[in-house]
């Protein structure tokens, strides 16, 4: 029997984006196959490790090692804090310096060009160049230039990039939403004014706009910081309770899909 191809659409969060370590491992159990990956940000690093093809002990060891301390390049700040050169060896180092184009699991990965505001669609050249860009802060990392565009984060004009999914080819598409604003007092540093900026910007525009998902989980991590890279076994465990709570919705679109595919043939 014929079944759909399944894309994934992996949102920006900041740590809390690890929560998608979780969803994509239950989904994994479950043998619900991904298709597509298209990630903005910390969904574009969780979804291009995922489809090199680490296994998940690996994946969730991983986490425990993504500390801020250890990738900050400090520079002259001009267009930014950060210069990331610490950042791309580590991603570098963890992607296996493979191409986007030649991953097992087709990765798109949404970036936003800084001077014309267009998203941009990074599917071809180095995948830890790719996100590199996606993750770039503004503000916060030197914006990397690939193809003559000055990059920053995906997050900025997509931050939950369901419709690049549909462009892959996805007939179905599982949205994953781990930005969840709320009051917030520790706001102590330049990094955390512009990221908390961003983080009410996004939540404001996700509110207006209908993401025309299949299915939207949404992994209850508010309650964490997006900021500083701890608590990671907590918060893959909420990416793993919401994909559990979810399964029998996700596997009955499965079946409606391929109902309605057979009454069409």
């Amino acid at each position: 029997m014929e079944r759909p191809k399944i894309g994934i659409a992996l949102g920006s969060g900041g740590a809390r984006g690890f929560s998608h370590l979780g969803v994509l491992k239950i989904l994994h159990e479950a043998n619900i196959p991904i298709d597509y990956i298209a990630g903005s940000s910390m969904g574009a690093l969780v979804g291009t490790f995922y489809s090199i093809g680490q296994n998940f002990d690996d994946l969730y060891r991983l986490s425990s090692l993504f500390k801020r301390k250890y990738f900050l390049d400090f520079t002259v700040p001009k267009m930014g804090f950060i210069a990331g050169n610490r950042v791309l060896e580590f991603l570098h180092l963890f992607t296996h310096r493979k191409k986007l184009e030649d991953l097992p699991i087709p990765v798109s990965v949404v970036a936003t060009d800084l001077y014309s505001g267009e998203k941009v669609i990074l599917t071809k050249g180095s995948a830890a160049e790719a996100i590199r860009a996606s993750i770039s802060i503004p503000g916060v990392f030197v914006p990397p230039v690939i193809n003559n565009r000055p990059l920053i984060d995906g997050g900025v004009v997509d931050r939950v990039p369901v419709s690049v999914a549909r462009e892959m080819g996805a007939d179905i598409v599982i949205a994953v939403d781990c930005v969840h604003f709320e009051a917030n007092e520790e706001v102590t540093s330049i990094f955390d004014v512009i990221i908390q900026s961003i983080d009410i910007l996004q939540n404001e525009f996700i509110n207006r706009v209908d993401l025309q998902a299949d299915v939207l989980l949404k992994p209850q991590v508010a309650q964490y910081s997006a900021r500083a890279f701890k608590d990671m076994p907590l918060i893959i465990k909420e990416g793993e309770a919401v994909a559990t709570a979810h399964l029998d919705e996700i596997k009955q679109v499965i079946a409606d899909w391929k109902e309605i595919t057979d009454e069409t043939k």
